[in-house]
């Protein structure tokens, strides 16, 4: 409840990472935030080495299908160790693993995804690529307006050593593209994606609507 009195608006929780991995604090982090009224959703970490219906498998065994979850986040980044899990593969056949991982998500919760990246993923991959999708980026040096070239979006991860009352360490916190009234919108699901010249406006007044990854360390 912590959490929440300290004026958390939202709260993304990470579930999975590849095809066998799931964070042992996901389901009491899933199930506390919804004790504390604190809108959820679960991320999905990719991984590159790992056939991607293995990820599917995975992620619909242990993320529940909440109609009143917020869209499940797909988390999109050059990761692994480069003895046992190749860093990069091919862009196009990153995008095709992608495709495939959305899709599945978006059938899985009924909702459509957000894609969440960060600035070296998103110049070798994703710009100017699934347009049609909200976008999560991080950015803790700069605005995301001077980092990622026309891209719109709609949360902006800000800071990773963030501190929340309720959560033990440090933690990432997140402002989302707009106003109160925009974010009700964008809870009850009627709002558009965020337009790029939005980032210009909205930064200011976004800073309240923000949150955490973490419900608890």
């Amino acid at each position: 409840m912590a959490v929440a009195k300290a004026g958390t608006k939202f709260a993304f929780i990470k579930a999975t990472e590849g095809g066998d991995y799931l964070d042992p604090n996901f389901r009491a982090n899933w199930n506390g935030a919804a004790r504390a009224g604190i809108p959820r959703g679960a991320y999905h970490f990719m991984y590159w080495c790992r056939p991607v219906e293995d990820q599917v498998r995975w992620f619909k065994k242990n993320v529940p299908a909440d109609p009143k979850a917020l869209p499940p986040v797909l988390d999109v980044e050059w990761n692994g160790n480069p003895k046992t899990c190749p860093n990069k593969i091919p862009p196009a056949r990153a995008r095709a693993m992608m495709k495939t991982m959305l899709d599945a998500m978006e059938a899985h919760t009924g909702k459509r995804p957000i894609i969440y990246t960060d600035i070296t993923f998103h110049e070798e991959v994703l710009e100017g690529e699934f347009n049609s999708y909200r976008y999560w980026v991080r950015s803790v040096a700069a605005e995301p307006k001077e980092r990622y070239r026309s891209r719109s979006w709609t949360l902006w991860q800000f800071t990773t050593t963030g501190r929340v009352p309720g959560i033990r360490g440090a933690v990432d916190r997140n402002a989302f593209a707009g106003n109160g009234t925009q974010w009700a919108s964008w809870l009850a699901g009627r709002a558009a994606v965020v337009t790029r010249d939005r980032q210009k406006t909205g930064i200011s007044v976004s800073r309240a609507i923000s949150g955490s990854t973490k419900v608890v360390d």
